[in-house]
């Protein structure tokens, strides 16, 4: 044997010896170490000690220092990790919390950073458009609320009438209380897309974004008989009951169930009216009139029209 391959064997020998030894020396220490007392830092939630003992254990730190953790509480490292000098325990408390959305509402408790975590972790789908409050990004606290607020947006097309107008005509061969259709009106129909938000399923905003016309409305044609044969006709003033006596025209001359035609000479106004009652008492006047029909011939303040001219309408 050479000597180079003698001395790199013993150099071999050398490093398992020192090796072996350095390691039984430290195995000894350390044993040593774990009957005496070690530094430990607990952040508990947030809220920091340095501790002394000589527990082995997470778990016997905890039961000599009396914290209790439960089931829901994230411990780091684990309860049955050994204790060593300089070692940080960490306890992350969960919260109580509860989520109303869509119609329930979902009890539970959470280690989660904040309120969307809070949501996904209780395999609730959040919509691009939903709302939550508190925010999503809120903190959760203890006996938290959270409120999940479902908005939907939807494109719809919706079917609308389209009102028809009614023209109206005279006829003066017809008599004044007949009426006939000469076109009948018929709706028209138009398609509106609408914009439409809900919320929680109710509408809350609909916004017009176009239309189209399927069917234009067909115009309805009214024809209105015009000729009155007129009977005696007097000359006189009129008045007028209060506006909540109801629909009351008085006269003295004319039959009730009779028509009269009502005339303000003074601004040639002129109204027709159902005689229904008798009066009025004064000589002077010779027809009281409703509040709508004195209105119609006269302003409402004026009280008494100095100048009528009353006709029986015998048609």
């Amino acid at each position: 044997m050479n000597s180079k391959k003698l001395f790199f064997l013993l150099f071999i020998f050398l490093i398992i010896f020192f090796g072996y030894k350095f390691f039984l020396r430290e195995k000894i220490i350390f044993s040593l170490d774990e009957n005496y007392s070690k530094q430990i830092t607990l952040n508990d939630n947030g809220l920091i000690y340095t501790l002394n003992t000589t527990q082995k254990t997470t778990a016997d730190f905890l039961i000599e220092n009396k914290i209790e953790i439960s089931e829901h509480d994230q411990i780091l490292p684990d309860k049955n990790s050994a204790l060593v000098s300089g070692k940080n325990i960490f306890i992350h408390r969960a919260v109580k919390i509860k989520i109303e959305v869509d119609g329930k509402t979902i009890e539970n408790y959470t280690l989660a950073k904040n309120v969307r975590e809070v949501l996904t972790e209780n395999k609730i789908t959040i919509g691009k458009l939903d709302k939550a409050e508190p925010d999503f990004s809120a903190i959760p606290t203890n006996n938290l609320k959270i409120i999940l607020t479902r908005i939907n947006v939807e494109e719809k097309i919706i079917p609308e009438d389209i009102p028809f107008k009614i023209i109206s005509k005279n006829d003066s061969k017809l008599g004044w209380r007949e009426k006939k259709i000469e076109q009948k009106g018929e709706k028209g129909i138009r398609n509106v897309l609408y914009k439409i938000t809900y919320k929680d399923g109710q509408e809350i905003k609909r916004e017009k974004l176009s239309s189209e016309i399927i069917k234009d409305p067909i115009n309805e044609i009214s024809i209105q008989g015009t000729y009155m044969k007129l009977g005696r006709s007097d000359k006189g003033q009129a008045s007028h009951y209060a506006s909540s006596w109801g629909e009351l025209n008085a006269s003295r001359d004319l039959p009730r169930d009779s028509y009269a035609k009502v005339t303000n000479m003074a601004n040639g106004k002129s109204t027709i009216v159902k005689i229904n009652d008798y009066g009025p008492q004064t000589i002077k006047r010779i027809i009281d009139l409703s509040y709508r029909a004195f209105t119609e011939i006269a302003s409402p303040g004026q009280g008494i029209i100095d100048r009528v001219k009353v006709e029986q309408i015998l048609n």
